[in-house]
């Protein structure tokens, strides 16, 4: 069985703002969009099983990078966008938070009458993945949201958090249908959560004989469960640091957006009049689309593309967070017309900056990064959930040069 990873989620409350709400949507169908037409259904469903790439999408689109919440707002903001295109995308999102989650059976027999596969299946799957998170794998998580991502030729991915109220972290399990063999014998394509020390999982080949037997209690120790898994630890702090990015990548990145215009890229000549800032988020957002499983290990580098909804590490740019939905709407109504010039010229510019990162050697202060960020926010109609950003005193309009 293929493990994509685990991460430890600190759990946050609050809510996500309509005006973030409504921009994650338009982005999150934006990037489904071009991942279809690149990459296909398959790749779709096996993007969402995997919790690393989950959590640098949901960073990408302006959430809190490290927080739990990323799994209820991205989903949701997902299913209101996708559903009512299912048709034409070949996806579908069932489930959801608290009630939702209970309605998904029912939802999951309503799809299979439009796409004719076998809803008794699919709602066991449905069903046995739940059982197992809550009730097989006794880790002090209780499940509050359930989601199942399918597609019409039958695959699928069931992406599915609990809470442990006790220590205030959440734990997320990622399913994937590709290779399963069995709901009862290691079906994780990852889990994500804190460490709890040891548990009790029944689904560990490890306890076969408990499971064939009378079932006695196990325990076992979890790191011994999850040594395959490469292990994501997201840390308790809110804001970014040095120590959460790849500042190799992240420096490249910046150097490339800021300092070297796109003019100077034969393949970027169609990006020409983006501006550097816009450039910047255009080249993570790429990345989610086009970069290599290897690249999302470190899910804070991806909240520089439109900052975060509490201001970590800085406001959302809502000017740039449109622009960026505008280039690549441009593009999939181009490709769609048989001109994908603009969306490979997207591709193109994480596959340059990509290659930059071969012979580029950081020298640079990401805390003087972010304050710039903060600094050019209101420019960029900064806003967070406390409200919009205002234009420092004495601003000098002067943006720094960083290397």
């Amino acid at each position: 069985m293929k493990r994509s990873g685990s991460a430890d989620l600190p759990l946050h409350y609050g809510h996500v703002p309509p005006w973030l709400y409504e921009r994650m949507s338009k982005l999150g169908l934006a990037v489904f969009e071009v991942l279809l037409s690149d990459y296909r259904k398959d790749e779709v469903i096996r993007r969402m099983s995997d919790p690393f790439w989950f959590q640098c999408f949901g960073a990408v689109m302006g959430m809190d990078w490290h927080s739990s919440g990323i799994t209820t707002s991205v989903l949701g903001a997902l299913k209101k966008v996708v559903n009512p295109n299912a048709k034409s995308l070949g996806i579908y999102i069932a489930g959801g938070k608290g009630k939702f989650s209970r309605e998904t059976p029912v939802e999951l027999l309503k799809i299979c009458e439009n796409t004719g596969l076998n809803g008794h299946e699919l709602v066991r799957a449905s069903k046995l993945s739940a059982k197992v998170d809550n009730t097989a794998v006794q880790d002090g998580y209780q499940l509050y949201t359930h989601n199942f991502i399918l597609s019409n030729e039958g695959k699928w991915a069931v992406i599915q958090q609990g809470m442990n109220v006790k220590d205030k972290t959440a734990r997320r399990y990622h399913w994937h249908s590709e290779n399963l063999k069995s709901f009862v014998e290691e079906p994780h394509s990852g889990i994500s959560g804190v460490n709890q020390g040891k548990i009790l999982n029944l689904t560990s080949r490890l306890a076969e004989e408990n499971r064939s037997g009378i079932l006695e209690i196990s325990h076992t120790n979890s790191e011994k469960i999850l040594q395959d898994f490469a292990r994501l630890i997201l840390p308790s702090h809110h804001d970014v640091q040095a120590s959460d990015v790849d500042l190799k990548r992240l420096g490249t990145l910046l150097h490339m957006t800021r300092e070297v215009p796109p003019e100077n890229f034969e393949e970027l000549l169609l990006l020409k009049g983006v501006g550097p800032r816009t450039l910047q988020s255009l080249a993570l957002v790429s990345e989610v689309i086009h970069g290599a499983p290897s690249r999302f290990q470190d899910p804070a580098r991806f909240s520089f593309a439109h900052g975060g909804k509490d201001g970590h590490p800085f406001p959302v740019p809502l000017r740039i967070y449109d622009e960026t939905i505008g280039i690549l709407q441009k593009g999939i109504e181009k490709s769609k017309l048989g001109n994908s010039d603009k969306l490979k010229s997207v591709e193109k510019l994480h596959a340059v900056i990509a290659k930059a990162e071969e012979n580029f050697t950081p020298d640079f202060s990401i805390d003087e990064v972010m304050e710039e960020e903060r600094r050019n926010s209101w420019r960029y109609s900064g806003k967070t959930v406390f409200g919009d950003a205002v234009k420092p005193k004495n601003h000098n309009g002067i943006q720094l040069s960083l290397f």
